[in-house]
């Protein structure tokens, strides 16, 4: 039988032998990690890394990624450090995923650090306009027609529930699609979500079921109304970088 945590971090040995880096953290971040795999769902592996304080002095700086494998079993990239810290303080809400994940392959004590120091950056209204863009998304591309995939359903529900999430406890959702059911939904729309759940865990990726009504209802309300709220919320990016700006000469110097 394939041990793949294994090979996951066998994987990430040879990301830092190779490429002359250190991993700082390494987690899931797709289906796997929001609690509805499929059977044949693969592994979205995803790190953040540091390179040698000389190679941000280069003229010729390196690719600030890593794209090492995609194939139907695994799908491994990762952000150089420099990046991330960007991108946590323009509250990219990826990033606060990956902090958030429930399936950690490694970390390290700076990575720790980063998380606590990055919130300070969570950014309501840059999240509810990811999560809101995803949904939408989805739901035009996937989601309109007689017959749906059942998985599909949770790449709209999930984003849904996070942006419901925020606007109720006003911090960063969790990762997990379960800890997103605390929200108080509708009765009818939680049967209906408990229902899809049990199915989805004996359909693979690509089979196709009729639409469930109570569902496709929920998206197509929710997108509009969260695509509402994400253009009234004020804009509350924290433009003082300092504090990141220090934990990366501290991780530097290391």
């Amino acid at each position: 039988m394939r041990d793949i945590e294994k090979e996951i971090n066998e994987k990430l040995d040879e990301i830092e032998e190779r490429e002359n880096v250190r991993i700082l953290h390494a987690v899931e971040s797709g289906s796997r990690a929001w609690g509805f795999a499929s059977p044949d769902s693969d592994y979205d592996v995803r790190f953040v890394y540091v390179r040698k304080k000389e190679d941000y002095l280069r003229l010729d700086e390196p690719r600030d990624v890593i794209e090492w494998q995609l194939d139907e079993v695994l799908d491994i990239n990762g952000w150089d450090l420099k990046k991330a810290l960007k991108q946590f303080a323009r509250g990219n809400a990826t990033l606060f995923e990956w902090s958030g994940s429930p399936i950690v392959y490694r970390t390290t004590p700076e990575w720790k650090k980063i998380t606590e120091v990055s919130r300070q950056y969570f950014s309501e209204k840059s999240a509810v306009y990811h999560y809101y863009g995803t949904a939408n998304k989805t739901y035009s591309e996937y989601l309109t027609g007689d017959m749906v995939r059942y998985k599909k359903y949770f790449y709209a529900l999930r984003p849904l529930m996070a942006a419901l999430y925020i606007e109720e406890k006003h911090e960063a959702p969790p990762v997990l699609f379960d800890d997103l059911l605390v929200l108080d939904i509708d009765s009818e729309l939680r049967t209906a979500i408990d229902e899809l759940l049990e199915i989805k865990k004996r359909t693979t990726e690509k089979e196709e079921n009729p639409q469930l009504p109570v569902i496709k209802r929920f998206i197509e309300t929710e997108v509009e109304k969260q695509k509402e709220i994400a253009d009234s919320l004020p804009d509350d990016h924290n433009r003082d970088w300092s504090a990141l700006e220090k934990l990366f000469l501290e991780i530097l110097d290391k």
